[in-house]
């Protein structure tokens, strides 16, 4: 993986939504953090703005549960509950993992959020779309890449509504892409305040400047 795209930035940063005072009593609340990857042999100075990035997560994280503990956690392809679940969010991001075992630690319960079928689906186009080079084949692959999309997005969506109880709070962790495109399918009484620390900025203009680098060789 490249030094310029081994992180997905989300394609548009947000900040906290506030509901209103009735809303705060009624609706569910929905704190999203923005997962974010780092390769091991990513450059130093990323690595340092990385790890700025997860500490002020939990900060910010701490500060929004003010308004109400996390009562659920879901994290972005996982599909299994309990200790299963947190292992395998531990193989895939350590950070990721810190924060929802602490929460799990203070009585939160991690749900399964994916279908390992339709996540596998999702996938395994996204994987064929990556080598294809004929014109013609990548239009028909992404047509059932974004079939296999939406199925995935439709099922996430309907799985916090099930689980995601009247008056509780849950945490998301899930790439700010993919929450973009499910918040706005979100039941309207699920309120989404959005965890963006400095470091998030800071990140995203390191990977611009290394993309204009990129281009002036």
């Amino acid at each position: 993986m490249s030094e310029i795209n081994m992180i997905e930035m989300p394609k548009k940063l947000g900040k906290i939504d506030k509901p209103s005072i009735e809303e705060y009593k009624t609706g569910r609340k929905l704190y999203c953090i923005p997962l974010l990857y780092s390769a091991k042999d990513a450059p130093k100075d990323y690595v340092k703005l990385y790890n700025q990035y997860w500490t002020q997560v939990k900060e910010h994280v701490e500060k929004l549960e003010r308004a109400g503990k996390a009562n659920k956690i879901y994290h972005e392809s996982i599909y299994s509950t309990g200790q299963d679940g947190l292992e395998k969010i531990k193989q895939e991001n350590v950070k990721s993992y810190r924060i929802v075992k602490s929460k799990v630690d203070e009585g939160a319960a991690l749900i399964s959020l994916e279908d390992n079928r339709l996540l596998s689906e999702y996938i395994d186009w996204a994987m064929c779309l990556s080598i294809i080079r004929s014109t013609k084949v990548a239009e028909k692959i992404q047509k059932f890449y974004l079939e296999a999309e939406k199925r995935r997005d439709e099922y996430i969506v309907k799985r916090i509504d099930e689980t995601l109880k009247k008056g509780e709070v849950g945490i998301l962790v899930m790439r700010d892409e993919n929450r973009i495109r499910i918040q706005s399918k979100l039941q309207s009484d699920i309120h989404v305040f959005l965890v963006h620390p400095p470091a998030l900025n800071d990140i995203s203009q390191w990977i611009k400047e290394r993309i204009r680098e990129k281009f002036k060789k």
